[in-house]
């Protein structure tokens, strides 16, 4: 079937090389193109001479090209992903968590919520505008899927600009529940219905039913997790054991040892959610930590750190390969407007007409989805924990803000961003942060008056 697939931040350490191999595993592309563009050369030729060696080899009948030109890659374009971030990503997320921290804010993390994440989104969102106005102007009918971060502030931002762009917000997290539901409920994933929203990484489960008799298990969930928890290794744990175990194959030596298990390692303001707001979370504490204001209280700091660095150190690993192993929620759903399969995605991030109760329409939720010929449609969620809602709109003026102080280029409303978030508590600091990160950060916040 013919399509054109445009990949804009194609040549990212990893991003490039995990969507070509999820796109050549798939029979409805077949036969489609596919166009990288990225700002860098270098990086951008890496990921276009690997996809034209694995179609070469395996004689695939897709066919792919690059560009640094924008305009050229989005001629004709049926879908776009965009996945980027700017300058020295990793150096400046380290100043988005450091700086807060040094004028005494008690941030957790620091990339989608609190004062690093209002930083993260004013430096990442307006080239995101600048990629969607061309989306506008040369392909307005292409469906558009973001995966970068802050989801949420990215999602809502773009469609005060553009409402009318087919824009989707697409987050692995909610991949923790086929993980977990299974184990904790013991029944197959097969034999459960469930759902979650919420905002992306500050989301929670907020149905699940046995399907042979249709039942209710969220009680089972509220009484079988804290054991189940006691005995699951946290994810720096593993993502370490992983890197190991690729330096060890490299050079030959044995297998790394038995995952070692901390209870509750970076899960502490997961366990309150769970235990005093009675609702599972969708993800641990260097996510939804950083939208508590009591979240600095009970996060494991060291488990988070543990987290950062293994997660850095994973992404920046020098051999990233293109394989066959399916991984991005956002082929099965380009699968399904070609072929018009009707089916039910776990999370899309879209605007709040009526989805969520408890949230403005401005804002961008994180719902399941329908997905059929026609696009993506979010669902709506019947049930919402009351408390965990109440938590949900704090985050609403700080959004609108945000979006605005971008739009707008506004210094002043950039503060007023940081005096509603429960996470900030002092005013005069806030003031020094704000000129402090534009000094720091010129190239990326210079557009602020």
């Amino acid at each position: 079937m013919s399509n054109r697939i445009v990949l804009i931040g194609a040549g990212s350490a990893q991003f490039g090389f995990d969507m070509l191999g999820d796109f050549f595993q798939s029979a409805p592309l077949a036969g489609g193109h596919i166009v990288l563009h990225d700002i860098n050369a270098d990086a951008l030729e890496r990921v276009r001479k690997a996809g034209q060696e694995y179609i070469d080899t395996h004689g695939l009948a897709t066919t792919l090209s690059a560009t640094l030109s924008r305009p050229e890659a989005l001629a004709g374009a049926d879908f776009c992903v965009i996945a980027i971030e700017v300058g020295d990503r990793f150096a400046l997320w380290e100043q988005d968590q450091s700086v807060p921290r040094e004028l005494g804010f008690r941030q957790v993390f620091g990339e989608n919520g609190g004062p690093g994440g209002l930083f993260h989104s004013l430096r990442v969102i307006p080239p995101i505008l600048e990629i969607c106005a061309d989306i506008q102007r040369i392909c307005p009918e292409a469906w558009i899927f973001n995966y970068s971060n802050p989801m949420s502030r990215i999602c809502t931002t773009v469609h005060r600009a553009f409402p009318d762009l087919r824009f989707v917000g697409l987050c692995h997290e909610i991949a923790s529940l086929y993980q977990h539901l299974p184990q904790i409920l013991e029944t197959p994933i097969s034999n459960l219905s469930f759902r979650a929203g919420g905002l992306n990484h500050f989301s929670v489960l907020s149905e699940v039913h046995y399907l042979d008799s249709g039942r209710d298990a969220y009680p089972d969930v509220l009484e079988r997790a804290p054991a189940y928890f006691e005995k699951v290794p946290d994810f720096a744990s593993l993502l370490k054991k992983v890197i190991e175990a690729q330096e060890q194959d490299f050079r030959g030596d044995a297998t790394p040892g038995d995952d070692v298990v901390h209870p509750w390692s970076e899960r502490g303001a997961f366990r309150v959610l769970l235990e005093k707001f009675h609702c599972l979370p969708i993800t641990t504490d260097s996510h939804i930590g950083e939208y508590l204001q009591w979240g600095h209280e009970v996060a494991d700091h060291d488990s988070v750190g543990d987290f950062y660095t293994y997660y850095k150190k994973w992404t920046l690993r020098s051999d990233p390969q293109i394989s066959a192993t399916r991984r991005e929620r956002m082929v099965k759903i380009v699968e399904a407007i070609l072929t018009d399969e009707i089916y039910e995605e776990a999370a899309v991030n879209l605007p709040n007409r009526g989805l969520l109760d408890c949230l403005p329409s401005f804002m961008v939720v994180e719902v399941p989805g329908r997905v059929d010929g026609s696009g993506v449609q979010g669902i709506r969620l019947e049930s919402m924990p009351r408390g965990f809602a109440g938590l949900l709109a704090n985050q609403v003026a700080i959004h609108d803000l945000c979006a605005q102080a971008i739009i707008d280029g506004s210094k002043d409303l950039v503060l007023q961003a940081l005096l509603v978030d429960p996470v900030v508590d002092k005013v005069s600091d806030a003031e020094t942060l704000v000129e402090r990160m534009i000094e720091l950060q010129p190239d990326f916040l210079g557009y602020l008056s």
